[in-house]
């Protein structure tokens, strides 16, 4: 039985599908993993999976999209009896669906940059993982710091407010704002296939957290 890894977040904008693409690319090196699209009628994993299939790159990676939580509880419960690993790209305000993912998950990933309105947007998705838990109670959502300058004194406090704030753990591994992210995307890419050292470094590091994180949920 596979394990199950949503992206969640209310904000567009936020990184969602950056983070599922290049994770579901990264875990399927070394074991089947499906990606499910959630944010529909967008579409942009499925889109991104449809280049990658042209490049003859799927390998172990099975992309597909969910129109509606019925349709997403379905195809997740056929896929993670299947592969090792199943990614669900989340959409943006859609409560019932992101309640779905939470509860669906072993591990939920909020993608987050460090400014103000990223912050104030992600406090109602508090919200919808309290209601979750009212189902579930282990619950587990971390965030994920996104287009992250580390470097800037603000980036740094905001961050720590955000964390204290919202209530919710941070991994460690942060993704900075780099171009290779939407470069490599609009090819049916992942950074780890796109000459950018320190992307393809930050998100290793990124992906080996995440790694840990699902050994510790069992």
């Amino acid at each position: 039985m596979g394990r199950i890894i949503g992206i969640v977040q209310v904000k567009g904008g936020a990184g969602r599908s950056t983070l599922a693409t290049n994770l579901a690319a990264a875990l399927s090196m070394e074991a089947p993993t499906a990606l499910i699209d959630a944010d529909v009628p967008q579409g942009t994993s499925v889109s991104w999976g449809v280049l990658r299939e042209r490049a003859g790159r799927m390998g172990q990676l099975t992309v597909t999209g969910a129109a509606d939580h019925r349709i997403l509880v379905s195809k997740a419960r056929e896929l993670v009896a299947t592969h090792s690993y199943v990614i669900i790209d989340g959409p943006p305000r859609l409560a019932e669906v992101i309640r779905v993912i939470l509860i669906m998950s072993r591990l939920c990933l909020i993608p987050m940059g460090a400014s103000a309105a990223e912050i104030w947007a992600t406090s109602d998705l508090v919200r919808t993982i309290a209601e979750a838990r009212n189902r579930r109670l282990d619950v587990n959502a971390c965030i994920v710091w996104n287009r992250f300058r580390g470097y800037t004194r603000s980036a740094r406090e905001l961050g720590e407010a955000a964390e204290q704030e919202l209530g919710l753990p941070a991994l460690q591994s942060k993704l900075g704002y780099r171009v290779a992210y939407s470069e490599a995307m609009a090819r049916g890419l992942s950074v780890a296939e796109w000459p950018d050292k320190q992307a393809q470094v930050e998100f290793a590091e990124l992906v080996a957290e995440i790694k840990e994180q699902l050994k510790v949920q069992g």
